[in-house]
């Protein structure tokens, strides 16, 4: 198990990075504002950034520290790596399960059976904290249909039904997602997931919290010598982070979907953050972020106990724990993967 160190998060946009012996600096106006040294970070994030120089992104490949850019709104640019590493076995194994349709579908279904579990004990939490014989009959019914479609997933031995399937699941978990939202009700309300852009505040949440995610999954998955661009669920594409993707499937009820959850139902966030675009969009503003972040980060620090593991970790460690599983699997040490379910 790898140490929990910390990622990170640059969100001024005027911001310049630097090197400065074995120090990641900060720059704003010239004038030094930050500096760590490298070996305490895992990865670093710059939203909105104005540059960093070539000697940070060289000491940053070389202590295999992940350096990304993201717009000041969370839409990923680009990421800065160093040379391929990890076990070259390990990956052509991985390669040669996506390619097998069967391996594949089978690997699919737990990730989505995990996530629509995941969303169903989302949606139970809400339904018990709410007011004691209340009826919520629409909630309910999506308790109820999120147990259905589960034991469909598992039945299903077609990637297109298995879309299919996880697609119904989705609508009915979002379409009451909007009753799980107990306070600022005028400000925070949902009709649905929406996104490029986000036509509403907790979907600019939903996606900006759900940026943060890949990014810890996709160095997890590198971290163990995956290949995290190549899947099993989510189908290849050019730019595209497909086994980040699965992996998050079993991650963004209980990490992200909760982490928006708390920050509107206790009013850290409130809706002077948020203000609309030409396009149609709502943007964060830049002290959102930072609150945001900020949730993140302690989240990350909490324990959990491991459902399979059976030891206390940081959550933010569950991402690591899942990639050394899903090595283990494919190398053949375990027999099956074993998805990430919150009790």
């Amino acid at each position: 198990m790898r140490k929990l160190l910390n990622t990170l998060y640059v969100t001024t946009p005027e911001s310049y990075l630097a090197k400065d012996g074995e120090n990641v600096v900060i720059r704003l106006d010239d004038k030094e504002k930050f500096r760590m040294p490298i070996h305490n970070i895992e990865g670093i994030v710059c939203f909105g950034y104005m540059g960093a120089s070539p000697g940070l992104m060289h000491l940053c490949a070389e202590r295999n520290v992940a350096l990304s850019f993201l717009t000041e709104h969370g839409r990923f640019l680009c990421r800065v790596e160093g040379a391929v590493s990890g076990n070259v076995l390990l990956r052509r194994k991985q390669y040669r399960m996506a390619d097998n349709e069967e391996q594949s579908v089978s690997l699919a279904k737990l990730f989505v059976a995990g996530k629509l579990a995941n969303c169903r004990t989302v949606l139970q939490r809400s339904f018990r904290e709410q007011n004691p014989g209340k009826n919520l009959p629409e909630l309910e019914s999506a308790i109820h249909l999120l147990a259905l479609k589960q034991k469909q997933v598992l039945r299903t031995s077609s990637a297109d039904v298995l879309r299919g399937v996880e697609g119904e699941a989705a609508q009915g978990y979002f379409g009451v997602f909007d009753q799980l939202i107990l306070a600022q009700k005028e400000d925070f309300f949902m009709n649905g997931r929406n996104r490029r852009p986000p036509k509403d505040n907790v979907n600019a949440l939903l996606s900006f919290v759900y940026t943060l995610l890949m990014h810890e999954v996709r160095a997890a998955l590198e971290s163990v010598g995956l290949d995290p661009c190549v899947g099993f669920f989510h189908t290849d594409r050019p730019g595209r982070s497909s086994l980040a993707l699965d992996m998050m499937e079993e991650f963004r009820p209980y990490l992200a979907d909760r982490l928006v959850l708390s920050l509107i139902n206790r009013k850290q966030v409130n809706k002077r953050g948020f203000k609309g675009n030409e396009a149609g969009g709502i943007l964060m503003t830049d002290d959102t972020r930072k609150e945001v972040i900020t949730a993140w980060q302690k989240r990350k620090q909490e324990e959990i106990q491991h459902p399979y593991l059976q030891t206390s970790i940081p959550v933010g460690l569950l991402p690591y724990a899942q990639a050394l599983l899903m090595a283990r699997f494919i190398r053949g040490d375990i027999d099956n993967y074993p998805v990430f379910v919150n009790k």
